[in-house]
């Protein structure tokens, strides 16, 4: 039995409200600081959530909250050019959903302050102290709290990895610049159709938009990385041209663009990744979700993992009963999946931008590759089928999980 009670979870988006969601439900007080200060809405693009992050949701009963805003998306389909193949799916699982991120983050929040989970915004950590009963934060408006555990929820330029480890790496760019809008061209394709399309400079993707419209995310390749704020200082009708030179000679890669409004673009700035950190926790201090692990978005899984990890971390500090065994099960319990996945993410980004030879040959070797190397119970299975028992209690031995 843990001798943890209380817990502060340093960010909002969507692995803090789910972790502390997590540690309520073990029985552990968590009260949850934002540095900005309100919810994200209206901030963001979409984001995917596999079946696995779902049924994670479900550890803390947030999965219905989440699910009512999401759209389900039933058949996949990656398109070169006007040939196209259908992308094959896992049997008897449900399917992705994709959520605009600013309505996930609301969901959330919105589940756990009725769960009676405390949320203070404008709360910018800058410094923590350690002692042996205890870990105090200290923000950057002078404030401070104290709890047994510190877990850094904040994101892939976390505070709290830094304060664990000088020396952690920090993301690294993929070479690509993320766009996404809705178009006012209708695309051809059923509701709940996502096409992977490769067009003849860059990568996108499109599903038809409840509603009406067709959403559309686009990839660019850059040479090098920019910020977020870098990327928006540039006036969206220039990202605009852009685009248009980038799609102009592909269908419906054209249409998408120049039926798309300027006030409607979002630029959600250079794609980065994590490498592997070495260090995941230090005395009371531990990572949970982009802190710790943010493979691409070729993965589809980054907003599962985080999640899957919240409800994993809660469980170890449950059922163990000190803090370093805790930390300990819960980095063997998450480190070679979350890892896997990523190595896995990031050999998709190579084929993002094809070159000419590769665009030619890659509609003629899909059907083998969908035959062999993306055998979908092979590649995804082990991925999406994962579901986490909360009731199993957690060990210090590797076997009994």
């Amino acid at each position: 039995m843990t001798t943890v009670e209380t817990a502060i979870v340093i960010g909002g988006g969507i692995a803090g409200p789910v972790t502390a969601l997590a540690l309520n439900r073990a029985g552990i007080t968590a009260t949850v600081h934002e540095a900005y200060p309100s919810t994200a809405d209206g901030i963001g693009g979409t984001l995917a959530l596999a079946p696995n992050g779902v049924a994670a949701l479900g550890a803390v009963n947030a999965d219905r909250a989440v699910t009512a805003i999401a759209t389900p998306v039933h058949r996949s389909v990656m398109a070169f050019g006007r040939k196209s193949v259908e992308l094959p799916g896992l049997a008897d699982t449900p399917p992705p959903r994709v959520v605009h991120r600013a309505e996930l983050h609301r969901a959330l929040h919105d589940h756990a302050v009725a769960e009676g989970i405390v949320i203070e915004h404008d709360k910018r950590l800058v410094d923590v102290r350690e002692g042996g009963d205890g870990v105090t934060a200290l923000f950057a408006d002078g404030s401070t709290a104290t709890a047994d555990v510190l877990v850094g929820a904040d994101g892939i330029r976390s505070t709290v990895r830094t304060l664990i480890d000088p020396a952690a790496p920090g993301p690294h760019g993929t070479g690509l610049l993320g766009f996404e809008a809705v178009a006012r061209h209708e695309v051809s394709a059923e509701p709940g159709t996502m096409t992977f399309a490769f067009g003849r400079q860059a990568y996108y993707l499109y599903w038809p938009e409840p509603g009406g419209g067709t959403r559309w995310g686009a990839n660019l390749p850059q040479e090098h990385p920019m910020t977020l704020t870098e990327a928006r200082a540039v006036p969206p009708q220039e990202w605009l041209r852009r685009l248009r030179t980038a799609y102009g000679d592909d269908d419906p890669g054209a249409q998408l663009v120049g039926t798309t409004d300027p006030e409607s673009l979002q630029t959600v700035g250079s794609l980065l990744i994590m490498p592997p950190v070495p260090r995941w926790h230090r005395g009371r201090m531990v990572l949970v979700g982009d802190a710790a692990h943010a493979p691409s978005n070729s993965s589809g899984q980054g907003a599962s993992l985080a999640i899957e990890s919240a409800v994993q971390l809660a469980r170890c500090l449950r059922d163990l009963p000190d803090v370093p065994s805790a930390f300990a099960a819960y980095e063997r319990l998450r480190r070679a999946r979350v890892e896997r996945i990523a190595a896995r993410a990031a050999r998709i980004n190579h084929t993002k931008a094809p070159g000419p030879l590769a665009r030619t040959l890659m509609p003629m070797l899909m059907p083998l590759l969908m035959r062999t190397a993306m055998n979908p119970e092979r590649t995804l299975g082990p991925e999406q089928r994962h579901v986490i028992d909360w009731d199993a209690p957690v060990t210090t031995e590797p076997a009994l999980r």
